[in-house]
């Protein structure tokens, strides 16, 4: 099935001088552009990730250094 889509004319021009070749249609540039914003949201939530278990080591380091700080002090109140 095919349909239209209504596209201002600046978009147009964008988008006829990404494609590569007279024969490349709109549509594969639209796909293009589809599958490198897919992978761009990809590698970003993998950094995301990466980024949290990072901080998770630390913050896991950091309260082992403190498990033996807290035994030697008395804690009356």
């Amino acid at each position: 099935m095919i349909t239209t889509i209504q596209l201002s004319e600046s978009v147009k021009r964008e988008l006829e001088r990404m494609k590569d070749s007279r024969s490349k249609s709109y549509e594969d540039v639209i796909i293009s552009l589809i599958k490198i914003a897919e992978e761009k949201k990809r590698k970003q939530t993998d950094l995301l990730i990466e980024s949290c278990k990072v901080m998770a080591e630390d913050s896991l380091r950091i309260t082992k250094e403190w498990e033996t700080t807290d035994v030697s002090i008395d804690w009356e109140w």
